[in-house]
């Protein structure tokens, strides 16, 4: 059976993966070292929270404000120089047909 590029990187995913379920539980269970296979795996994925978190706050803290609506000149044309939500124009009703 000849398998495609992506079946045999998923292939060795799948390989890799189970032998890492074998060594962490063993890490776990049977190693004196049993505290640290807890102890890092929660440290990193805190550290990978914080770390996003930082990264969006940073994001918005150096991000520009946008320019207000009046200002783009393509919400000018469709407004008619008139504010966002002052319009004060009725709604036409529509002519049935047939009637």
């Amino acid at each position: 059976m000849i398998m495609s590029k992506d079946q045999a990187i998923g292939a060795g995913i799948l390989a890799t993966s189970a032998i890492l379920i074998v060594v962490y539980l063993w890490w776990l269970f049977f190693s004196e070292w049993s505290w640290w296979a807890i102890v890092l795996p929660v440290l990193m994925m805190v550290l990978a929270v914080l770390g996003i978190a930082g990264w969006i706050g940073y994001t918005m803290a150096t991000t520009p404000p946008p320019k207000p609506l009046e200002e783009i000149p393509e919400l000018s044309d469709v407004t008619g120089g008139k504010e966002a939500g002052t319009s004060e124009s009725k709604p036409t009703e529509e002519k049935k047909e047939g009637s």
